[in-house]
């Protein structure tokens, strides 16, 4: 039997689960481990191996070789296949990349880091550090003002740009934030969970 792809992550991150969604939406034989960040299965010798970082999602591909950072994993799946994923237009696959550079800047770090400690450490809003929540408002700001009329972050269909952004943002009510204040969000995360069929994903 030839050697799957393997995918290390904790099914709580929405970095790791935006590698799995990939994966699954090309079609990619891939096997998930499931690595509990919170038990410190990061930092064992073993894990420590495959990435240095101690930091999921890491993937193992056929070959042995390994590959970490979310946004690098997707781009390097989509490109397996010279997917739709990723745009040929030279300019739009600037402004996909525009957008992976901003979630890991100016999103993931108050969206996901706010969910994290309200949802995992139960921490009250008082313990939270409030520019989280300020921040966090500003990022699904931009995200509103980028989607009026459009159906996708870039172009007319999905992108990677799209898998990224949605990781943690259908999960931001999670971290306080209230996405009823960002109407074309919403219909842009209800968009793309249906595009990467993750209610079938979630229920398998």
């Amino acid at each position: 039997m030839s050697a799957k792809l393997k995918i290390y992550g904790d099914a709580r991150s929405g970095n790791c689960l935006k590698v799995k969604w990939t994966a699954a939406l090309l079609g990619v034989d891939y096997e998930w481990i499931d690595v509990d960040v919170l038990s410190g299965s990061t930092r064992t010798e073993e894990f420590l191996k495959l990435n240095p970082s101690g930091q999921v999602p890491t993937v193992v591909l056929a070959d042995g070789r390994t590959l970490s950072q979310s946004n690098a994993i997707i781009v390097y799946l989509a490109g397996l296949n010279d997917s739709a994923l990723l745009p040929t237009d030279v300019y739009a696959r600037a402004k996909v990349d525009e957008w992976l550079f901003w979630e890991q800047y100016s999103h993931e770090p108050c969206i996901a880091v706010r969910r994290f400690q309200k949802s995992f450490l139960n921490k009250n809003d008082e313990e939270i550090d409030p520019q989280l929540f300020a921040k966090g408002r500003r990022a699904l700001g931009q995200m509103e003002l980028a989607l009026q009329g459009k159906s996708y972050l870039v172009g007319e269909t999905l992108t990677v740009a799209d898998i990224a952004l949605v990781a943690y943002t259908r999960v931001a009510h999670e971290g306080g934030f209230e996405l009823t204040e960002f109407p074309a969000v919403r219909q842009w995360v209800s968009r793309v969970e249906r595009d990467l069929s993750i209610e079938q994903l979630e229920a398998a």
